[in-house]
């Protein structure tokens, strides 16, 4: 937005004299100065990691919500919002542009109306800009939540959120596409690891006036963060169960129950490369930690027709078996890719109608060879970077090929994957509302309307800004189809280990995520981003932290007891159990596979 200085002088002296003067806003919280936090929370340089297992601080909890305190600043001086009020995390989101924006989130959270007035004499203010912010106060070691409706005084643009955290790091706390004829949510956030002022303005690439309704900013304590995934994985990953155990027909008291989590539940898994089929050690490690892959490359197009009219699914098929062998679920990746530069020399030499007909062979090939065999397609991959198969073929190419996809493997839900959407909010080009509006296009095309649609986000994080993570989830989610995280590595740092599980553990802990696969393949002569193994497959440092999740979220009961009525009942993750029953009355323990993913009651009789 572009104002001349006189004019940008005049509305300062109005602000000034109406006593609207942006100010800083108090947030007396929770002080995380004040405890220690353990590997599960965002630890800072300055905290350790125990060399133990997760160990995650517990919070009082009440009816979903955490203590916190706010305090609004008025045009007359600071006044608390006494007392400290529970804050459980928003985790909506309106997808929708709106005609009259919504109440803030968190009643403002600690921006009052004083600090940013939503209008003076009826008319809107615009929003605060770099040169005319919003200040606030931020405390060290919490993530804050921001959200704001905005929109554009004319045309369409993007507008991104800056959080400016008082050690002076600009950090993009989100961005949206805006228009000017109706407003938009933004959901994003940023993490203060210091305490002091900061402050909160919004830029765009248009030329159009930014306005602001609505602005939110809400502060948690990594301990509260935590316990707030702690909540969503006992609501969403966790059910009661009741197991009767009885013999002869008379329930069994005192048996002694054992419970091992085989499969099913929670899918988390990771990707594979061909040399699985050569080397057992390898074949060995991956097996007995994932029950759901993908293959890394030899699906493609590339790794199955790389000449014109050869194709070959010989290891591919060899890669099908294995799993099979050892009841992995394989995710199909991938029908097309949209990078130009990962197109075979003869397939970008075709013409129109050329092109045409390989995509044609190509769908009816591969779809058709694996269908049934796969969870998921990634139709036509990273088509918000790229544009390859449009460009060629026509506007509509996308659909044409989701509705193709559909035809041939009806079973297996279609995926829109792509990369930077919950990364990067300064990669504009795969935004969550583009994202939205790209799927909702695809979505249009005569005939997908009825189709399974689902969200793949590729995850390839460098240094994550997890409340952006959370609440581009949160916007992504309100879509209402499965949304994953399909491709997870985090590249290699001091901090790579602590990076990998936060982005993990947000994963797992959003109500919207239905699954995670790891892109963490081996290969011999190096890993992609993120090796877990070495090349004796002992696992380094960030395979131990896998481990250490995948045994935290299948960790069942080892020995309980049933009751008087030779029931038990417990909380344990969703899956499929191997359960032991041992009791004196019976010669040898008894082993029974229970599904507890489905269903909620079992009955072994012994």
């Amino acid at each position: 937005m572009k104002i001349s200085t006189g004019k940008l002088i005049l509305i300062l002296l109005v602000v000034l004299f109406e006593g609207f003067l942006v100010t800083s806003v108090k947030a007396v919280g929770y002080s995380s100065e004040q405890a220690s936090v353990k590997a599960g929370g965002y630890a800072s340089e300055q905290t350790s990691e125990k060399a133990g297992g997760y160990s995650p601080q517990q919070a009082s909890v009440k009816a979903g919500g955490y203590a916190s305190e706010q305090t609004s600043e008025k045009a007359g001086g600071y006044s608390s919002k006494k007392p400290s009020v529970k804050v459980p995390y928003d985790y909506s989101a309106n997808i929708e542009c709106i005609k009259e924006p919504e109440k803030p989130l968190y009643g403002g959270g600690i921006i009052s109306d004083a600090s940013y007035p939503s209008s003076a004499g009826g008319e809107k203010l615009p929003a605060p800009i770099k040169g005319h912010v919003v200040k606030v106060d931020l405390k060290k070691d919490h993530h804050y939540a921001l959200s704001a409706w905005l929109k554009l005084s004319k045309g369409t643009g993007d507008i991104s959120a800056i959080i400016v955290t008082p050690d002076g790091k600009f950090v993009t706390a989100g961005a949206i596409v805006a228009q000017s004829g109706c407003w938009t949510l933004l959901k994003g956030g940023a993490t203060s690891y210091a305490e002091g002022k900061g402050d909160i303005f919004f830029e765009s690439n248009s030329t159009a006036q930014i306005m602001a309704e609505s602005i939110a900013l809400q502060g948690f304590s990594f301990e509260e963060w935590n316990a707030h995934r702690e909540e969503v994985i006992a609501k969403e990953r966790k059910k009661k169960v009741k197991i009767t155990v009885e013999s002869g027909g008379v329930p069994l008291p005192d048996a002694e129950l054992s419970l091992e989590w085989v499969a099913k539940g929670f899918p988390l898994g990771n990707a594979m490369t061909k040399e699985i089929l050569d080397i057992p050690a390898y074949e060995e490690w991956f097996t007995r930690r994932f029950k759901w892959a993908t293959m890394e490359n030899e699906m493609k197009w590339y790794s199955t027709e790389y000449q014109e009219g050869h194709e070959g699914y010989e290891v591919a098929d060899k890669m099908l078996a294995l799993a099979e062998r050892h009841n992995i679920t394989l995710r199909g990746h991938n029908v097309f890719w949209d990078d130009q530069s990962h197109q075979m020399d003869w397939v970008s030499k075709l013409g129109k109608e050329q092109l045409k007909e390989a995509v044609a062979r190509r769908l009816k090939s591969v779809v058709t060879r694996y269908a049934g065999k796969v969870i998921h397609w990634d139709v036509v991959n990273e088509n918000l970077h790229f544009r390859f198969f449009e460009e060629k073929l026509g506007k509509e190419a996308s659909g044409e090929i989701y509705n193709e996809v559909a035809k041939l493997d009806s079973k297996p839900i279609l995926f829109m994957n792509e990369f930077n959407t919950i990364e990067q909010p300064c990669d504009k080009a795969p935004l969550p509302t583009k994202y939205i509006a790209k799927l909702r296009e695809i979505q249009a095309y005569p005939g997908n309307k009825g189709l399974k649609f689902g969200i793949g986000l590729e995850s390839h994080f460098d240094k994550p800004n997890i409340p952006y993570m959370r609440g581009s989830l949160d916007t992504l989610a309100a879509v209402g189809v499965p949304v994953w995280l399909t491709e997870v590595d985090v590249t290699k740092g001091p901090r790579q280990v602590e990076f990998m599980e936060e982005v993990m553990r947000e994963g797992f802990g959003h109500p919207g995520v239905k699954g995670i696969v790891m892109w963490a393949a081996w290969h011999a002569k190096g890993c992609y981003v993120m090796c877990l193994t070495d090349n004796n497959f002992k696992n380094l440092p960030v395979g131990d932290a896998v481990d250490k999740l995948l045994y935290e979220w299948r960790k069942a009961p080892e020995k309980s007891k049933t009751d008087a009525k030779g029931v038990f009942e417990a909380e344990i993750f969703h899956g499929e159990y191997k359960i032991t029953v041992k009791h004196k009355s019976l010669p040898e323990p008894i082993v029974q596979m229970v599904d507890l993913d489905s269903k909620s009651a079992a009955k072994i009789t012994c």
